[in-house]
C-alpha cells in the first residue's frame, strides 16, 4: 500500500514538513496515554496541534493483527485505515484519516496513522454520568442520533464490532445532535443479519445502563423505524445482555 495523504490536509502538512513517514515517525511528541503492548509490539498515540488544526498521531511497531487474508499479521493501523476509507465511501459518519503509511524493516513492521482530532465533539461516555440532569429533549436527541448512526452503519452492511459509548462521538447543533464512530479496527461485514445487528447493538445498551426502557425504545425507534416490532428487538437485546452478564 502506498503512502496516503488526504487532499484536504496535504497543504497544511506540507507547510509543517510532515508529508513523509519518516517525518511523522521521528517527530518528538508526548504520548497521551501508556503504550499498548498487548500484541507483542507496541502502539502509542500522540496529540499533534498544527495551529488551525489538531490531529492524533498513532505510531506502532510489530503491533499486528492476523486474519485469513493476513495469516502472518499486518499492522492494526492498516486495518483501521482501510475501514476509515470504507466508512467514508459508504457514507457512514466516522473519524477522518489525514495520513497513513507503513514500512517493513528487517524483523520489524512499522505503521503511522494520522487522524483529525474530534475537537468540539464529546463521546457518549461523557454524557452518561449526568444523564438524569439533562433536559428530556436533549436526552431524546442523543438517543435519536445514536439510533440513526447505528442504522446507517448496518444499512451499509457493516458491523462495528466494538459499539461502546466511548466510541460514539456526539456534537450538538441547532437541529439536535450529530454522531460519528471511532475505533474501527474490529469492523467487518454484516454477515448474519439480525444476529449480527443484535450482537453489535447490545454492548452499547449494556454500557449505557442509565437509559430507561422507554429511552431504549426511543433509540430502537430511530434505528428500526416507528412501525417496527420494538418489543421483539428489546426482548432479544435483553436476552443477550442477560447471557453476557451470566458469564461474568
Amino acid at each position: 500500500m502506498s503512502d496516503f495523504i488526504a487532499a484536504q490536509d496535504r497543504a497544511l502538512l506540507e507547510r509543517h514538513g510532515l508529508t513523509s513517514f519518516e517525518a511523522l515517525w521521528t517527530l518528538q511528541l508526548e504520548a497521551v496515554d501508556e503504550p499498548n503492548t498487548e500484541r507483542g509490539g507496541w502502539s502509542s498515540v500522540y496529540r499533534l496541534d498544527l495551529g488551525e488544526a489538531a490531529f492524533y498521531l498513532k505510531r506502532q511497531s510489530n503491533h499486528l493483527t492476523r486474519s485469513l487474508l493476513h495469516p502472518f499479521g499486518e499492522p492494526t493501523f492498516a486495518r483501521e485505515f482501510r475501514n476509515i476509507r470504507r466508512y467514508a465511501a459508504l457514507g457512514i459518519p466516522a473519524l477522518h484519516a489525514a495520513f497513513f503509511a507503513e514500512r517493513k524493516l528487517p524483523g520489524e513492521r512499522r505503521a503511522v496513522l494520522l487522524t483529525r482530532a474530534l475537537d468540539g465533539w464529546q463521546d457518549l461516555d461523557a454524557w452518561l454520568p449526568g444523564w438524569a440532569a439533562l433536559e428530556e429533549t436533549r436526552r431524546a436527541a442523543i438517543l435519536k442520533a445514536c439510533g440513526e448512526l447505528a442504522r446507517r452503519l448496518h444499512q451499509a452492511g457493516q458491523m462495528h464490532g466494538c459499539f461502546y459509548p466511548k466510541h460514539v462521538f456526539l456534537r450538538e447543533s441547532a437541529e439536535g445532535f450529530e454522531a460519528q464512530l471511532i475505533d474501527l479496527e474490529k469492523t467487518r461485514p454484516l454477515l448474519f443479519g439480525q444476529r449480527d445487528r443484535i450482537k453489535d447493538l447490545e454492548p452499547l445498551l449494556r454500557r449505557a445502563c442509565v437509559w430507561s426502557e422507554a429511552e431504549v425504545g426511543l433509540l430502537l425507534a430511530a434505528y428500526l423505524g416507528e412501525t417496527a416490532d420494538l418489543g421483539c428487538w428489546s426482548e432479544r437485546l435483553d436476552a443477550r445482555r442477560r447471557n453476557k452478564e451470566a458469564r461474568r
